[in-house]
């Protein structure tokens, strides 16, 4: 079985050559950069797994570098972060992301983050497999090129943590999923009573498909539960899809 490849994109060129020593121990292949002058290239010549992305990075930052990646792939994102400050983890995740972690780190939970964003992008290309279209109250969600198109037609734009999301409703409709499970799915940590982060997620999503956010007839609250997709949802096999 061929190894996950892991590409770290990293200033510190020690940290990178510790990091990808232990996640080469750790059973993956890494390759290395201090930059991501070719990211690019990188993508359409190797078949990365994730890529770990430091933000703070001279030059063009790792948040530049994730939407350019975003516009040419859904490789999976951690990125390594010096700041704690909650707006910075929130904006990473908004445009792309998948996860993140706070420098300095514990390569445990460095390695269970890395494990546990692979394992939810290969669950999804797996689920998408015969299922490669949903359908609700007019919008039509592609689950293989991740695409949204409303009632009328237009393409909405998702970022990555929205389409999980998203995905994640409809996979259940009229099942309530808690804060926790979307504030683990869209950014890899736990729930507590003070965090909204999973709420501002619920709201940015209904920004895009309801027609009142304010007033959401789609994506209802169910009080001490969660939140639930209303509509019904039916799914067309990767035959019927656009």
């Amino acid at each position: 079985m061929s190894k996950d490849k892991i590409h770290i994109i990293d200033d510190d060129r020690r940290l990178c050559r510790l990091l990808g020593r232990y996640l080469e121990h750790g059973g993956y292949d890494v390759t290395f950069a201090t930059s991501g002058d070719d990211i690019s290239q990188r993508i359409s010549d190797s078949s990365i797994s994730l890529i770990l992305l430091d933000v703070m990075l001279p030059g063009k930052d790792g948040l530049t570098l994730a939407k350019e990646v975003r516009e040419l792939s859904n490789i999976p994102i951690i990125f390594l972060t010096a700041k704690s400050d909650i707006t910075d983890k929130i904006t990473g995740l908004k445009i792309g992301g998948d996860d993140y972690i706070t420098k300095p780190f514990e390569e445990k939970e460095l390695l269970a983050r890395i494990e546990s964003v692979i394992r939810r992008a290969k669950l999804e290309t797996y689920n998408q497999t015969d299922k490669s279209q949903a359908s609700f109250a007019g919008w039509s969600l592609n689950l293989i090129n991740q695409t949204l198109c409303s009632p009328e037609g237009d393409q909405v734009d998702l970022t990555s943590s929205e389409y999980r999301l998203l995905t994640a409703l409809v996979s259940r409709p009229n099942v309530a999923i808690s804060r926790d499970e979307i504030l683990k799915m869209i950014s890899g940590r736990e729930w507590s009573p003070l965090d909204r982060s999973a709420d501002m997620a619920i709201a940015k999503l209904r920004k895009k498909i309801e027609q009142n956010p304010k007033k959401p007839s789609l994506i209802r609250t169910i009080r001490n539960k969660g939140y639930q997709l209303t509509a019904a949802v039916e799914y067309n096999n990767s035959a019927a899809a656009h």
